[in-house]
């Protein structure tokens, strides 16, 4: 678990919680500085293909958006940058206002497969697509360069890893289909072979 996300997170009211409900409360010393990101966090975030990003409006209220791409959609650029594009979509655009008055995000990673979750707390700026042309053809695909509105750029101040106590396994049709394949061909096999000795 890096320092710095529980130095931010554990706010006076939520250690007086934990003493309520545990008899004590965990005080660590003030984090030296951000938590950078290694390897396995830059291998973790850049083979998702979707997570959960929330940001808070200027009434105060939290949103909570799905992000969607292709596998690696999301590119760690230094050990505390993240870029990702932003396609065309509804044209609501609440996490983008909202960071214009609260630029503080959390985003939320999910590995249902391996029951793996990675949170991360920054700060996001938005950049119009339209004046950063070249940053755009580095983030995503060719194909998805024209609907690719604005870019994402998170600065990462903390992280931590969840355990997986609670996660249910949960698998894409495509991680199913992968996974069965072995028993198709074999059941194929299996057919041929009854074909050539029923008489």
């Amino acid at each position: 678990m890096a320092h710095q996300f529980l130095d931010l997170t554990f706010t006076p009211q939520i250690l007086a919680a934990q003493q309520r409900y545990f008899g004590r409360s965990q005080v660590l010393p003030p984090a030296p500085g951000d938590d950078p990101l290694g390897p396995d966090e830059t291998e973790f975030i850049e083979s998702r293909d979707s997570f959960y990003l929330g940001s808070v409006s200027e009434t105060g209220w939290p949103y909570v958006q799905h992000r969607g791409g292709p596998a690696g959609f999301v590119k760690v650029i230094s050990p505390n940058e993240l870029v990702f594009a932003d396609y065309k979509g509804n044209r609501q655009l609440l996490t983008t206002g909202n960071v214009a008055g609260n630029d503080r995000v959390c985003l939320f990673m999910m590995d249902y497969p391996h029951r793996q979750r990675l949170k991360l707390l920054g700060h996001l700026e938005v950049h119009d697509a339209r004046e950063h042309p070249e940053l755009v053809q580095q983030v995503t695909t060719p194909e998805l360069v024209k609907i690719t509105e604005r870019l994402f750029h998170i600065r990462i101040v903390a992280f931590d890893w969840n355990c997986p106590k609670y996660i249910t396994p949960r698998f894409t049709a495509a991680e199913v289909n992968e996974a069965i394949a072995p028993l198709k061909a074999r059941i194929a096999e299996l057919e041929s072979q009854l074909k050539k000795q029923t008489p």
